[in-house]
């Protein structure tokens, strides 16, 4: 166990600039021990121990299912509450899902809102006239579980809080009350509340106006607590001017709570993963997320890379660093730097903020992670009234394992151990671009409201159908992820690392298919052959236009044949059993495959195999000039056979994903 850990160190140990950890270190003795974990320490347990998982998102997230294994309460033993903070957990929950394709996440997460959501729709301890944007919070779960389950019930839930954004109570200019009992009052907090389930709630169901109204409280929030010395945001603003924490002035608070400085900073980053590509609104955002992480960055402890409780007053001796803030900064950061919202300049210092984390909260006790150092809550009016002194904030507990701590580190954790190809890169390195192809496949239908989607094979799909995992898992890589809806031309394409042409359509899919032809496959191939790395995912002919789709593939000795095989019957997966041929670039040979209702490969010249079933080729690669060709029979890699749902375990489809994506990353 010992080398194998310290093999384990020093890999990541390099990642988060600690390297001076080898084999005759004095850490070691100490990892058994109930102890605070130093910054060696913290690396060191990140990578192995015996009796808890081997990474510190798994970890932490077996911490969270141990203590809250059904309904939630902030306060275990608690009654269960339609609470805020669980969707803090659950965000991080649902991200570990996807970085490893285990359905043991996903299960949790629904397990989680099933107890307040009944089948009816309605929901346990949900008053949508109390008007609280925290109660919006886990709309943001229910979205990801209706686009996963198509149930009725989780949209019936979204509409009822979706109908409570469309009565909230606003403010003059049009911003949302924090809450009914807070008049004229917005929090940063309820940006992260309010916005984010809007932004998705938005992106879901198609309503490209809504936007508008989404930057909108941004742009109030930040305008209205902004600093103009420090750039840093205060807690709130009431426009009234009436609250006796409110400037006579300004109607600011009195006091920057980094608590509501990360809870906007993670509102920024999760609101932009929803935005239309080129809605103006998008742009507004990044502006005020890099002046937010210009001013954030500005009062990080050099010293440590973590955030005191209180931003304005880090010389009062009642302060303290503090946990969630400064997971939720790092989180931002991290995320913000991977998106390329912000410079990668600021990433040794998101680095050095990780690896404060992990070195000043995270405590073993008998193989258990805990986080400690968070304050339980800060507010701001309310009974018994807090008028945001000093005092106020500084009277909080400060408590271990608290739920928006724990979800908020989690959330960090998951960004840096599973998105370190972002975190290694050379700062003048682009970001790979990823070209889903929308031209040959544009499968169309209407959502709950009537509006046109694409669905199969979008980016953007998270049902059984979609690629919403495979493309999470580019994004880990740092790549960035777009679709194309028009025909291939060597503009569109020489923007591209990598292009994806999926399942292309014919009458059975779409009413009016557009055929691959000579001229375009002229154009694809000249780009493969300059650089490029062209994926090619059939299916079987019943359901795939193959005739035209061969004028492209034939060029690199790969023809998709009329044969189909692995045609499985109901739920007997092993007849859908692929295996790897050695030796293989791509797939690691000895991984298990499920691939259904495939089209044969035939090859010639240039082609070889890389993957088999029953004799049969079903997957191949071709080198072509300075580029590469993955084929294969089938869409393969939708949602359905990578997210860990369905499929049995003796299947490794979610590993051969990863081997395929740094694949076709690896030019």
């Amino acid at each position: 166990m010992k080398q194998s850990l310290i093999a384990c160190i020093a890999s990541i140990s390099c990642l988060f600039g600690v390297t001076n950890i080898h084999a005759n270190s004095n850490v070691w003795p100490a990892l058994l021990n109930n102890v605070t974990i130093s910054t060696q320490i913290a690396v060191a347990i990140a990578n192995e121990m015996d009796t808890i998982p081997t990474s510190f998102a798994k970890k932490i997230a077996a911490t969270i299912m141990h203590i809250w294994p059904d309904s939630f309460a902030v306060k275990p033993g608690d009654k269960a509450s339609w609470s805020d903070d669980q969707v803090v957990i659950l965000r991080g929950i649902d991200q570990l899902w996807n970085a490893t394709g285990d359905a043991q996440y996903f299960q949790y997460m629904q397990h989680a809102m099933d107890y307040y959501v009944k089948e009816d729709g309605s929901i346990y301890d949900y008053i949508q006239e109390d008007y609280d944007l925290d109660h919006l919070n886990n709309g943001k779960i229910l979205l990801t579980l209706y686009q996963v389950t198509g149930k009725e019930k989780y949209k019936k839930a979204i509409d009822q809080l979706h109908n409570q954004l469309l009565n909230h109570p606003r403010n003059t200019l049009g911003g949302l009350w924090h809450k009914k009992i807070y008049p004229n009052q917005m929090w940063l907090d309820g940006l992260y509340m309010g916005a984010t389930f809007y932004a998705q709630w938005a992106s879901v169901f198609h309503d490209t106006a809504a936007f508008n109204d989404i930057t909108r409280q941004f742009v109030l929030v930040e305008k209205h607590t902004r600093d103009e010395k420090s750039g840093l945001l205060y807690h709130a603003w009431d426009e009234s001017k009436q609250q006796k924490w409110a400037d006579p002035i300004t109607g600011k608070s009195p006091h920057i709570w980094a608590g509501a400085m990360g809870w906007y900073g993670m509102a920024l980053v999760d609101a932009l993963d929803y935005y239309p590509v080129n809605h103006p609104g998008k742009d507004v955002l990044i502006q005020i997320l890099q002046r937010w992480s210009n001013a954030i960055l500005k009062v990080q402890d050099p010293k440590d890379g973590l955030w005191f409780d209180i931003l304005d007053a880090t010389n009062d001796p009642r302060n303290y660093k503090e946990a969630s803030a400064s997971s939720m900064f790092t989180l931002t950061l991290l995320k913000a730097i991977r998106k390329g919202y912000i410079s990668q300049a600021y990433l040794n210092q998101a680095k050095k903020a990780y690896t404060g984390l992990l070195a000043n909260f995270i405590t073993n006790e008998k193989g258990q992670l805990n986080l400690k150092g968070t304050v339980s809550v800060s507010r701001l009016g309310g009974n018994p009234y807090r008028d945001g002194s000093l005092d106020e904030y500084f009277k909080e507990p400060v408590i271990v394992n608290d739920p928006k701590g724990m979800g908020a580190f989690l959330q960090a954790t998951v960004e840096a151990e599973f998105n370190q190809e972002k975190l290694t890169r050379s700062s003048d390195a682009k970001p790979p671009v990823v070209l889903l192809d929308a031209f040959y496949n544009n499968e169309i239908k209407k959502d709950a409201y009537g509006r046109d989607s694409r669905w199969h094979y979008a980016w953007e799909d998270i049902s059984n159908g979609g690629f919403g995992m495979i493309g999470k898992q580019f994004e880990s890589k740092g790549a960035q992820l777009q679709t194309s809806l028009t025909a291939p031309t060597a503009t569109t394409l020489n923007k591209a690392a990598v292009y994806l042409i999926v399942d292309p359509d014919n009458l059975k899919d779409n009413p009016a298919p557009i055929y691959m032809n000579a001229k375009d496959a002229s154009v694809i191939s000249n780009w493969v052959k300059k650089g490029g790395v062209l994926v090619l995912f059939a299916n079987d002919s019943a359901n795939c236009d193959l005739a035209h789709f061969n004028i492209l593939s034939e060029k690199f000795g790969i023809q998709f044949t009329n044969e189909s095989i692995n045609m499985v019957k109901g739920v007997e997966y092993e007849m859908g059993a692929a295996y790897p041929v050695e030796p293989n670039e791509v797939l690691k040979f000895g991984t298990k495959i499920f691939v259904k209702d495939i089209s044969a490969i035939k090859l010639t010249g240039i082609a070889k195999a890389i993957a088999v079933a029953n004799e049969q080729v079903v997957a191949a690669v071709a080198k072509y000039g300075k580029g590469k060709v993955i084929a294969i029979g089938d869409p393969w890699l939708y949602n359905e056979y990578v997210d860990g749902r369905k499929l049995p375990k003796s299947f490794q489809n979610f590993e051969a994903m990863q081997q395929l994506v740094n694949w076709t990353l690896s030019n």
